[in-house]
């Protein structure tokens, strides 16, 4: 059977390409391959940037802002009573907080930096870095719901569909190195967050932009990145004669069913694949660290172990070429997150250790190694947490206000902007995912006016119809 004629390149790869392996290694021997996006570099698309990549972590489940960075000595001075923000406003509880309790923090707060940062007792590491970092104290979301809430905050929408801004930071921007992907996202050991997939999804750009899932702590990090231990049929001559009938397959492809864009992407990820089996286990492996650095990020230490792998790790790929690396801590479910319902004074601490050393041994090792010059970290998360309480001392989600802070290339360092009420219910001003994206597109030498994509008859780009570049935290 003429296989080549009988079959078309695209129903050939569809229905045995994950059984192939070694096909992976197509592009090293044939350059019949689409090109890949044109690299920008450090030029940027409009304008010269400061920032040349990203290291985004983000707190999944809701961090409390009045329990961490947002001190609210109010909340202390009313502990007890009913929270009434006035104006006949009637309260509102997106699970189950009956009695609206005003609850005060019950971690100590202090002054950290020549700034003057207030910041809680969960975060003693993070608490000596407030001087590199700029705080927005009033972020807000459209929905108290985790799904959509984590969909915004990562796509501009709280609707699945749309590509997030990794895919969209590696579609303008291409990649800085050919052996490693160009967005990266590094779970929670404990399983994905809410929406699974979907965070880190390239929607309807390209799927070569989609996020690239590496789960350090697991004995296979990169799924399908090599054939399976059982495949023993497949052997060098197997792999070199389906590599000659590929390349037959590719020219009658290219002339029969030209800009298909779903083969060019199949394609691009077999080239990656190839170069991956080579450059990742070596960007991966975290033992040809110094053991000083392994003290630095917690690695030695149970409660920092994963999370401090994971940030450890991001340096070490950002510094190979990726551009785009997404550092996640909290699993999506009830808990093992960010999500404190039952006792903030027990759970807030729980998962705020394990990411408070590596975290600051990310910056410091970042501004030591002189690579935050040009790239910049993002600290975030979907929404805040309500200034009463839920049961007895739980919090409850709250679209209301939330911190996020931003460090590195191009902001200011030791300032803060925004500011929420006086009980940490709601934003003053009211700062969106969509001024957050612009601010970090930006950075990257993107304006976040001009990224746009013709999809379903609309110019879609990721930060929709808003959004303003937040100058006051860009140096």
């Amino acid at each position: 059977m003429n296989l080549a004629s009988s079959s078309t390149r695209r129903d050939f790869l569809w229905h045995t390409g994950g059984g192939l392996g070694g096909v992976a290694l197509a592009q090293m021997l044939f350059a019949e391959s689409p090109a890949k996006p044109q690299v920008a570099g450090f030029e940027g698309l409009h304008h010269r940037p400061k920032a040349r990549r990203v290291i985004q972590l983000f707190m999944n489940g809701g961090a409390s802002p009045m329990d961490t960075f947002d001190f609210k000595p109010k909340l202390a001075q009313i502990e007890g009573k009913k929270f009434d923000p006035g104006g006949d406003v009637k309260l509102e509880s997106v699970t189950n907080s009956p009695g609206f309790k005003v609850l005060p923090s019950p971690h100590q707060f202090r002054q950290y930096g020549q700034c003057g940062r207030w910041v809680s007792s969960v975060f003693p590491h993070l608490a000596g870095c407030v001087d590199d970092l700029a705080f927005i104290m009033s972020m807000v979301s459209k929905t108290n719901v985790h799904g959509p809430a984590s969909y915004m905050q990562n796509t501009g929408f709280t609707q699945p569909g749309f590509p997030a801004m990794g895919a969209w930071i590696s579609y303008a921007l291409g990649n800085l190195s050919d052996n490693l992907p160009t967005f990266v996202v590094l779970p929670d050991a404990r399983g994905l967050p809410y929406n699974n997939q979907g965070n880190f999804s390239s929607a309807f750009l390209p799927v070569q932009h989609q996020g690239v899932i590496i789960r350090p702590h697991l004995p296979t990090p990169i799924s399908d990145l090599r054939p399976p231990s059982t495949a023993k049929f497949i052997t060098p001559q197997e792999e070199s004669a389906s590599l000659d009938l590929l390349k037959k397959m590719n020219r009658e492809h290219e002339q029969q069913h030209p800009g298909d864009s779903r083969l060019e992407a199949r394609i691009i990820s077999y080239e990656l694949a190839a170069k991956m089996q080579l450059s990742a286990p070596e960007a991966l492996d975290v033992r040809r660290e110094t053991e000083q650095t392994h003290r630095l990020y917690g690695i030695n230490e149970k409660t920092t172990e994963n999370f401090g792998r994971n940030c450890l790790i991001a340096r070490r790929l950002i510094e190979r070429g990726v551009r785009y690396v997404q550092v996640w801590s909290g699993a999506g479910g009830p808990t093992g997150n960010w999500d404190n319902h039952g006792n903030i004074k027990t759970e807030l601490p729980a998962i705020a250790v394990t990411v408070d050393k590596p975290i600051a041994g990310l910056l410091r090792d970042l501004k030591a190694r002189g690579l935050l010059e040009d790239t910049l970290v993002i600290w975030t998360t979907e929404f805040g947490r309500m200034p009463f309480s839920q049961g007895v001392a739980g919090r409850d989600h709250n679209m209301g206000t939330f911190v996020t802070w931003l460090a590195g290339a191009g902001v200011k360092p030791g300032v803060a902007h925004g500011q929420s009420d006086e009980w940490g219910w709601r934003a003053l001003t009211p700062i969106y995912c969509y001024d957050l994206h612009a601010t970090i597109l930006h950075l990257l030498g993107i304006d976040h006016k001009r990224l746009t994509v013709r999809h379903n008859g609309i110019d879609r780009r990721l930060t929709d119809v808003h959004g303003e570049v937040i100058k006051e935290v860009l140096a």
